[in-house]
C-alpha cells in the first residue's frame, strides 16, 4: 500500500524530517547517526537510488547518500509539499514535479540540480505492518522554489488565515471551529518547542512549524466532523472555507523546514 502525507495529517512528512536533519548535518549541528535515527524512526531502513554514477538497482543508506550529495556540491536541502494545482516548493522539470506531486512531498538539494522523492510502502496485516521507504534521486531545474514565503510572511499569514477561517466556519456552525478551536491552538502553543525541527534552526521556524502543524490537525478535525453542515451546499461552503487555510498551513510548513538555508537570521 502506497502512503502519502495526505493519508495522515498528524504525521510529519518524511521529506520534512530529511530536510531538517539533513540541513542540521550539513551545517555541522548534528552527526550522521542522528540523521538516520530521526528520519527513519520506526520505518525499515531507508534506501536511496538513482544518485549520479549509480548503476541500475544500486541502493544506499541515508547518511551515505547525503554525504555523496555534499561531495557533489549540495550545501543544504529544501522541502516541497505540492498538491494538485499548487506546486509548492517545486522548480521543475515536469518529470520531477509529477513524481513529487504523486508522492505529495519531495526534497530539493541546494547548490545541486538534484532532488529526492520518497516512495513509501506499507506491508503486512494490521498490527504487524512494516514501512519501507525508497528515495529516488532525480534531476531538477535550477530556480526559485514555487510559492514559498519567508518565515515572517508565513507567521503573519497563519495568524490572519486562522482568524478569517475561524469566522467563516463559525458562521457555518461547523464542529471544531470557533472558540473551541482557538482554545485548542492556544494550549498547543503553550507546550514546549524542543521536539520539532533539528539543532541549528531559529526559534521562529519552530514557532511557525508548530502553529502550522496544529492548524493542519484542526483542519482535519473540522473536515471530518459534520456539525450542522448537512446539505451539499453547506458541505461545499465548508470545503471552500478550509481550502485557503490549508494552503496557508502548507506554505508555512515549507518555510519553516527551509529556514536553515533560506533565513539569514530569526
Amino acid at each position: 500500500m502506497r502512503v502519502t502525507p495526505a493519508d495522515n495529517p498528524y504525521q510529519e512528512p518524511r521529506s520534512g524530517r530529511l530536510t531538517a536533519w539533513g540541513n542540521s548535518l550539513l551545517a555541522g549541528f548534528s552527526p550522521p547517526d542522528h540523521l538516520v535515527e530521526e528520519v527513519v524512526g520506526s520505518d525499515e531502513p531507508h534506501r536511496v537510488t538513482g544518485l549520479p554514477g549509480d548503476a541500475a538497482g544500486d541502493l544506499h543508506g541515508l547518511s551515505w547518500a547525503l554525504g555523496r550529495l555534499r561531495v557533489l556540491g549540495a550545501t543544504g536541502l529544501r522541502l516541497a509539499l505540492p498538491a494538485e494545482g499548487h506546486p509548492l516548493g517545486l522548480t521543475g522539470p515536469a518529470a520531477f514535479n509529477l513524481a513529487a506531486l504523486t508522492a505529495g512531498e519531495a526534497v530539493l538539494a541546494v547548490g545541486l540540480p538534484l532532488g529526492l522523492v520518497p516512495q513509501v510502502d506499507v506491508h503486512g496485516p494490521p498490527g504487524d505492518q512494516a514501512t519501507t521507504v525508497l528515495w529516488r534521486c532525480l534531476e531538477v531545474q535550477d530556480g526559485p522554489p514555487a510559492d514559498v514565503p519567508s518565515l515572517y510572511e508565513a507567521e503573519r499569514e497563519l495568524a490572519e488565515g486562522l482568524y478569517e477561517a475561524t469566522a467563516m466556519l463559525t458562521r457555518l456552525d461547523v464542529a471544531g471551529a470557533g472558540p473551541d478551536a482557538l482554545r485548542e491552538l492556544d494550549r498547543f502553543r503553550r507546550r514546549g518547542h524542543t521536539e520539532l525541527l533539528a539543532p541549528g534552526y531559529p526559534p521562529r521556524a519552530v514557532r511557525v512549524l508548530e502553529s502550522a502543524r496544529q492548524i493542519a490537525a484542526l483542519l482535519a478535525i473540522a473536515a471530518g466532523s459534520h456539525g450542522a453542515a448537512v446539505s451539499a451546499s453547506e458541505m461545499a461552503a465548508r470545503s471552500a472555507a478550509l481550502a485557503p487555510l490549508r494552503r496557508t498551513a502548507r506554505r508555512a510548513q515549507v518555510a519553516a523546514y527551509n529556514a536553515l538555508v533560506d533565513e539569514k537570521r530569526d
